[in-house]
């Protein structure tokens, strides 16, 4: 039996950044999470330890904040294209460069004060190889919640099935998104961010929701018909379950009032809503 060297990559993951754009007294702030990582001809460190083809990962974390004070930090789609461009383009034996970032908002407060966001992250991810350049747009963290108009029902039971079927719950998740967009999109990132993200809003809102699947869905053809540079959208839904409480031990009813919020175990609903016409990708894009 022969054994054989699988795919491989390597890289530096979670470098922290934060940029300061200083224009007086009033200042700018970009704060990221970048991660990079190189695949090539890289089979020599693998089997006999030989490190020619190796650019030490302390070299990526350097070039980040280089490339930071250089080019200062755009889109984070436009510094991911950038740093994988460099990669590839400097390094003969890597072939294909991935980058993801992850983006923290901050809140005005004055000139030169912030308030961290914390409803959402905002993430990008970029291939780079020789034939050209695939991006990813994200969404994670985003906590939303219908308190009606959701129901559960008609599900097959067995002898381990205890859950009752319900015709109103609360329907609670924390919506994790990427989205691909079309290999000739080259739109103001930031606009097509906040389309898809109110796309998504819309697409919770207005669905009644038989299944958090078919909301899924709902939310991923929401975000296809606002942005036709959108190839794809993939979505990850844990199912943040509310259990009534019962109050009958106190003499009391509860007509959908009062609820636990579960932590874990919980249900996670996931799926990839498509254009069928979209170009296939260049390479795995979701995580």
């Amino acid at each position: 039996m022969a054994i054989v060297l699988g795919p491989n990559r390597y890289g530096k993951a979670e470098t922290r950044l934060v940029r300061v754009v200083r224009d007086g007294d009033r200042h700018a702030l970009t704060d990221l999470t970048v991660s990079i990582a190189l695949a090539g001809d890289l089979a020599a460190t693998h089997l006999t330890g030989d490190n020619t083809g190796v650019l030490p990962t302390d070299t990526m974390k350097n070039t980040v904040y280089a490339f930071a004070k250089e080019h200062g930090v755009a889109e984070p789609e436009v510094f991911a294209l950038l740093l994988g461009r460099h990669f590839v383009a400097t390094q003969p034996q890597i072939a294909r460069a991935t980058v993801r970032i992850e983006s923290f908002g901050w809140d005005r407060l004055g000139p030169h004060s912030f308030q961290r966001q914390g409803d959402h992250v905002r993430t990008a991810a970029v291939t780079v190889d020789a034939g050209g350049a695939q991006v990813v747009s994200g969404i994670s963290g985003l906590v939303v919640m219908n308190t009606t108009d959701s129901e559960f029902r008609g599900f097959p039971r067995d002898r381990y099935t205890t859950l009752a079927e319900t015709g109103d719950r609360i329907l609670a998740t924390a919506v994790d998104a990427q989205w691909r967009h079309m290999p000739s999109a080259a739109p103001g990132w930031l606009a097509s961010f906040d389309r898809a993200k109110t796309a998504l809003l819309d697409g919770f809102v207005t669905t009644y929701s038989r299944s958090l699947q078919q909301t899924l869905t709902a939310m991923g053809r929401r975000v296809l018909e606002t942005d036709p540079d959108i190839a794809e959208i993939r979505l990850v839904l844990p199912n943040k379950h509310h259990y009534l409480v019962d109050l009958a031990p106190f003499g009391l009813t509860n007509d959908n009032e009062v609820f636990i919020a579960g932590d874990r175990p919980y249900g996670l609903i996931e799926g990839t809503v498509a254009r069928d016409d979209a170009p296939p990708a260049r390479a795995q894009w979701y995580l």
